[in-house]
């Protein structure tokens, strides 16, 4: 799109959101989001009204649209009034709904076993046994780089992770000899060239994609034949979870997943988290 196709509403929230630092994702969601409404106005959206926000969130509902979504367009909504129109009458009137709180899938150990030994290449091995033995999201697991990898100090260094933060997470042995495995077929391969920054690269000098990495999860299931919903996150509760059926302490667990809701930051915040034994290393999760 050109500079004479976006209008000035449009470039304005671009440039708000821009200057408050919001990541790309974000705003591609927020425009996604702000547009869909726009649509269902029917005009400027500087001339929009309580009602037609009312009668917005009832066609929303009426087609069906998942409450994770609706909760979506309700945050991007709430910033465009706020921020760009200067209309915090308008943000008032947007709803958000509760969404039903459900246990997460969980995998057992032997089932994680299963999943890792039916990946089919060693990057998808070394993609999943990190995502596992460290509990990372998708999106840090995908942007990695190759000197993240500490293995002097054996800790992964995740940089701008959710919340645009820096954090260290453990590194196993059985997880480093996977990756050093990976980076040698890499490197044989011609992936690995000087200047290619990336631990899983992808295509045109960019990264595997988060969706990518959901895909193998889902593949990698389906050979294992695992039955259960399983996606990236699942490797991440399982993470938890071992570590809690290995007696580790829940506020360490806490702070290794940065839930700072329950553990609040503290100056030395992460110190003696690097003992912690990754689930990796138990007999059943060894691959």
């Amino acid at each position: 799109m050109t500079d004479k196709a976006i209008s000035p509403l449009r470039r304005r929230l671009i440039e708000d959101m821009t200057i408050r630092r919001l990541s790309a994702n974000t705003q591609h969601q927020y425009i996604r989001h702000v547009k869909n409404f726009a649509d269902f106005v029917g005009r400027s959206l500087d001339k929009a009204t309580a009602e037609d926000v009312h009668r917005y969130q009832l066609h929303l509902g009426s087609i069906g649209t998942t409450i994770p979504t609706v909760n979506a367009g309700a945050s991007a909504l709430r910033f465009f009034f706020k921020v760009t129109l200067k209309r915090r009458d308008l943000a008032d009137t947007v709803v958000s709904v509760r969404e039903p709180r459900r246990l997460p899938v969980v995998l057992s150990p032997e089932e994680v076993a299963r999943l890792l030994a039916s990946t089919t290449n060693i990057k998808h091995r070394a993609a999943l046994g990190l995502t596992y033995a460290t509990g990372l999201r998708r999106s840090e697991v995908v942007s990695l780089r190759l000197t993240d990898i500490d293995s002097d100090r054996m800790i992964i260094r995740v940089e701008q992770g959710k919340g645009k933060k820096d954090r260290y997470v453990i590194l196993s042995p059985n997880l480093l000899e996977i990756l050093r495995e990976w980076w040698r077929v890499a490197r044989k391969k011609g992936w690995m060239s000087p200047g290619q920054p990336w631990l899983f690269p992808g295509y045109r000098g960019q990264h595997t994609s988060a969706r990518q990495l959901h895909r193998i999860v889902r593949l990698a299931a389906g050979r294992a034949g695992i039955t259960k919903r399983v996606g990236v996150h699942t490797l991440r509760h399982s993470f938890a979870t071992h570590l809690l059926e290995q007696k580790t302490d829940i506020r360490i667990i806490q702070v290794l997943f940065e839930a700072e809701t329950y553990c609040p930051p503290t100056p030395d915040r992460g110190a003696g988290l690097l003992p912690v034994p990754s689930p990796l290393r138990r007999d059943r999760a060894h691959y």
